[in-house]
């Protein structure tokens, strides 16, 4: 079948999914821009709070974030996905808003970014399980990449907008505003969700062609399979499989390393180079906005393995050891960031290191994600999905909380702190990768379920 025959109208869903992802993190990346007035001393006109105080709230975000994500996924299984992520939305829209008016007080903060959690939870369950509905598995991972470089957009406009509300309405009133005006977007694209969006078996747009292209992968399913598809799965059975297994501690491992840049890499900006707000916006807008190739383009590399004969397992293996690598150019960031050595090109090469290897996470990211729609049923995604995102947001928190005391036990040698950090975040990946295939060496997909 010709490409120009099948129709493309899988890819609105995709533009759909890339802006729910984008409006995601633009909320979820504010607080990582307020970080310094926060923890300002009140004596300066900030909020007073520690090292510690912080890194509890960005904790219990992503602890409830963790916590939530695995019965979101199974809520997604049952109601579906149109209706699960506008749920979702709604949610993490409504308490970021609310989070403007917490004043100063980090019991607030905590409870409302907890909250806040909750409805971000649901975001990737349901865009995975959406991608596997409209998606012959060849395409995923490209489509996934797509979609995915809308947490890197988010970051990149979050990057320019949050220290802008700064800027323009002072520190005082713009941290209300930046809460407010971000969480307010989510509204606006429930209003093309809901106008654009519909299960493939229903939607009035989708051809026969095109539709027939999307369930390709089934059509060599025997009755009995096609059957096995309806019916529920129960949620604890999905532990007995090491499939399931490699893919949680593959995201228990490394999802922490990029909460760790959201939230921290301002502040790094800050206590390693002396950078104001207005320094910190160009080189966290690159950062994440090459990021947006790596999330692309690992989409790709398996894609390109796949046209070549090679089975989708050793694809998608192979795309995730070569991206494994990458992130040991984050070992060098530190040195390269001594100012006696390298001058003003300091900050440069090091943002160029940390550039390279959150570009990897986004390619390891995409090509993680897809490994549950290749092995698990269609039923069963957005459930997996879920258990993984939560294992993330436990490997998160454990981050979150590493960062806050490094931060504060080295309060005087914050160079200290993220050389720490940057080890980890180095090493991690290939340690996750070499546990997967421990727990899979070879494909097995589920067909018990």
């Amino acid at each position: 079948m010709k490409a120009n025959t099948i129709g493309k109208y899988r890819w609105v869903i995709v533009a759909l999914l890339l802006f729910a992802l984008t409006i995601n993190y633009v909320d979820r990346q504010v607080i990582g821009y307020l970080k310094e007035f926060f923890c300002r001393p009140t004596a300066k006109g900030g909020f007073g709070w520690s090292e510690i105080d912080y890194s509890n709230v960005i904790g219990i975000f992503i602890l409830c974030y963790a916590c939530i994500s695995s019965l979101t996924g199974w809520i997604i299984d049952k109601i579906g996905t149109k209706l699960g992520l506008a749920l979702s939305l709604i949610t993490w829209s409504v308490f970021g808003i609310l989070n403007a008016f917490a004043g100063s007080a980090v019991l607030v903060h905590i409870i409302l970014r907890g909250f806040f959690g909750i409805g971000e939870a649901g975001g990737f369950p349901a865009v995975n399980k959406t991608i596997a509905e409209w998606f012959p598995k060849k395409e995923r991972a490209l489509a996934f990449g797509i979609v995915n470089s809308g947490t890197n957009l988010g970051a990149m406009i979050a990057a320019l907008f949050v220290p802008w509300c700064l800027i323009y309405f002072g520190d005082q009133l713009g941290w209300k505003m930046a809460y407010i005006l971000t969480g307010s977007v989510g509204f606006l694209w429930l209003i093309f969700w809901f106008r654009s969006y519909d299960h493939p078996l229903r939607h009035k747009k989708l051809s026969k062609e095109e539709f027939a292209y999307i369930h390709s992968d089934d059509a060599n399913l025997t009755t009995a399979e096609v059957e096995m598809q309806k019916v529920k799965v129960p949620w604890l059975k999905l532990f007995q499989y090491r499939q399931a297994w490699a893919f949680f501690l593959g995201k228990f491992m490394t999802d922490g390393v990029w909460w760790f840049y959201l939230f921290w890499l301002p502040d790094y900006l800050r206590k390693q180079f002396g950078m104001d707000k207005h320094e910190i916006m160009l080189p966290t807008f690159i950062v994440y906005g090459i990021s947006i190739i790596g999330s692309i383009y690992g989409g790709a590399i398996p894609l390109r393995f796949m046209n070549k004969g090679w089975h989708v397992y050793k694809a998608r293996m192979t795309a995730l050891l070569i991206m494994a690598f990458f992130p040991l150019s984050i070992l060098s960031a530190q040195f390269l960031s001594n100012k006696e050595i390298f001058g003003s090109m300091a900050s440069v090469f090091a943002v160029a290191v940390i550039c390279i290897a959150a570009a990897a996470h986004q390619a390891w990211s995409t090509n993680i994600f897809t490994t549950v729609s290749d092995m698990f049923p269609k039923k069963a995604i957005a459930s997996v999905t879920g258990i993984g995102a939560a294992a993330g947001g436990l490997g998160g928190y454990v981050i979150a909380k590493t960062s806050g005391f490094l931060n504060e036990a080295y309060l005087s040698h914050p160079q200290t702190a993220y050389l720490i950090m940057f080890i980890f975040c180095g090493l991690t990946y290939l340690l996750a990768w070499g546990i997967m295939k421990l727990l899979v060496p070879k494909f097995k997909p589920i067909t018990d379920l």
